[in-house]
């Protein structure tokens, strides 16, 4: 597995620098134009929610773009950080591949 040592743009940076400064989008617009509480919207800002299925339907609606572009962007993140956990880490190197299929 490829692992790098520069952490992949957060959720949050894209949504923030590529999404809501250049539309001059409040949290609160944000928040409307999705049908979700600010506080959802604040949460995907700041890192601090994940994106789900439903969000990146959600997000991909009202930006125009796909969910995928969105769950790639999570995955991405959720991958390096346990990659660059050492507890995480270990605990998948301890998984040993089948010789066999059972």
């Amino acid at each position: 597995m490829l692992t790098t040592a520069r952490k992949p743009v957060t959720v949050g940076e894209i949504l923030v620098e590529e999404f809501m400064e250049p539309l001059s989008l409040t949290q609160n617009a944000l928040a409307e134009a999705m049908g979700v509480q600010r506080k959802h919207v604040n949460e995907l800002c700041n890192n601090r929610r994940n994106v789900t299925a439903a969000t990146a339907l959600i997000l991909a609606r009202v930006f125009g773009n796909s969910p995928d572009f969105w769950l790639n962007v999570q995955r991405r993140n959720d991958l390096w950080e346990v990659m660059n956990s050492p507890a995480t880490r270990e605990r998948v190197e301890r998984a040993r591949p089948l010789t066999r299929a059972a």
